[in-house]
């Protein structure tokens, strides 16, 4: 591994994919997906090819494809650009605030279409 590039050398399976994102006050914001790479041509000769440039870690229904197998359509998800990952660790850390992201909005949905109206769905439990 040649770590003379600027930028950080990381691997996207080990350190990336499946992943939960938390935000700033420890909130989780969505797990990682899947990628955005800029640089990266299709049916272009891999020798030729220069290094990759994470762009954005993406997020959205994915269940179903990896029941069934397959893609989900690239309009299906959503992302945070990689310039506010603040940390990659055991979780991945972003500047931002869970609500101010658009990719929380499935579960908010569910939050208060659903289980509010669950019995003792308003409240953690004591």
């Amino acid at each position: 591994m040649d770590r003379s590039a600027n930028g950080r050398v990381v691997d996207a399976q080990l350190h990336l994919l499946d992943r939960q994102m938390l935000d700033t006050e420890g909130e989780p914001v969505m797990v990682v997906d899947d990628l955005e790479l800029d640089g990266v041509k299709p049916d272009h000769d891999r020798a030729l090819a220069g290094r990759p440039v994470l762009t954005r870690l993406l997020s959205g229904p994915t269940l179903w494809t990896r029941i069934f197998g397959g893609r989900p359509p690239r309009s299906r998800l959503d992302g945070i650009d990689w310039r506010e990952v603040t940390d990659v660790g055991v979780v991945i850390s972003v500047t931002g605030r869970a609500e101010d992201y658009d990719l929380t909005w499935r579960e908010r949905w569910l939050r208060n279409r659903v289980i509010t109206r669950i019995p003792g769905g308003r409240h953690a439990p004591e």
